[in-house]
């Protein structure tokens, strides 16, 4: 296990993790902050929860391994278009011989589409899944570009499964079977991602087994009537004006019909996205016939991503066995 002394920067400048390593926080130049020369063990009691430490130690295993990091677009499409650049697929298979048989995850950081938190909500939440027996690709998406992002965003979905499809004997998975989780921006992806017209259906690919969105967003009316958002964005993200977008597929509840079963987790005190979001999401769901479980912690707030030291520690373990159950007991 690494040690929780050594320096964030001299972690990150490992030559081993020299593709992904700018990518610990996407977009942001962490080795011109004070975040660099602090030990993991301060930015856990200063600044992040979860298991850093276990998520840093997963990835350098699997750097360790010589077959890990996937670029989703060559040189050639990045030329084309340079936000392309760094979207990225990361493998951390699970040890368990029986992973094969079970579902991958296809895990989604958050990052305000400004940025890709893979280092709390990437490698250590990969980790835990790895320990409960399920291998996880984690998505690198694109966050730069002036309009339509999330159709971009999409884009990088249908790459990343279609990636996954070329190298399964690689991965040893079956392609078509996978389970999507993702932390809020990332959570609204998957969300988007289970919507027909923006997502896996449009893009000719199969659906998800289950989806675990953690503290998403999910309704731009919602976002509307509360004032949280910034109407400068609308065009950055959905190509158009808000009242546009939200009359649109962009705003899951309403087009929600195909999603498969939805395990939500977040806390009752998250002050950045109203946890109405997901209960608005919990009973559509529900009105629709489709499974779901909702997970509300009393504490914790936004950001918790693999929960450990906070009420939701163990989120990931009660977000499969739960599809477990479902997979044994399927007329539920």
């Amino acid at each position: 296990m690494i040690d929780e002394n050594r320096t964030l920067g001299e972690l990150l400048s490992d030559p081993r993790i020299r593709p992904i390593a700018a990518d610990a926080i996407a977009k942001w130049d962490l080795s011109g902050t004070e975040l660099w020369d602090k030990s993991l063990k301060q930015l856990r009691a200063e600044r992040f929860g979860g298991e850093i430490a276990r998520g840093l130690d997963r990835l350098f295993a699997a750097a360790d391994s010589g077959a890990w990091y996937y670029p989703l677009y060559d040189e050639a499409e990045c030329a084309e278009d340079e936000t392309r650049r760094g979207a990225s697929l990361v493998w951390f298979p699970a040890e368990d011989p029986a992973a094969g048989e079970r579902p991958y995850i296809l895990l989604v950081p958050g990052g305000g589409f400004v940025n890709v938190w893979n280092l709390t909500e990437g490698w250590p939440v990969a980790a835990q899944f790895n320990h409960l027996g399920y291998s996880v690709f984690i998505l690198t998406y694109r966050v730069t570009g002036e309009e339509n992002l999330l159709k971009r965003e999409m884009e990088d979905f249908a790459r990343a499964i279609r990636l996954i499809r070329a190298r399964a004997g690689d991965f040893s998975v079956r392609w078509d079977r996978y389970i999507t989780c993702g932390f809020s921006a990332g959570g609204y992806l998957t969300c988007l991602w289970n919507v027909p017209e923006t997502g896996y259906a449009a893009f000719g690919l199969p659906k998800p087994r289950a989806v675990f969105p953690v503290y998403p967003l999910v309704s731009l009316k919602l976002c509307r009537r509360e004032g949280a958002y910034d109407p400068n964005e609308s065009g950055r993200l959905y190509g158009c004006d808000i009242e546009t977008a939200a009359d649109s597929p962009y705003e899951v509840p309403e087009h929600a019909g195909g999603f498969p079963p939805c395990a939500l987790f977040l806390a009752a005190e998250d002050t950045l996205v109203d946890p109405e979001h997901s209960r608005l999401l919990a009973r559509t769901l529900d009105g629709l016939g489709i499974p779901c479980r909702l997970e509300i912690g009393p504490s914790g707030g936004h950001g918790f991503a693999d929960g450990t030291g906070m009420c939701m520690a163990g989120w990931t373990e009660r977000a499969v066995r739960w599809y477990e159950g479902l997979a044994e007991h399927p007329a539920r």
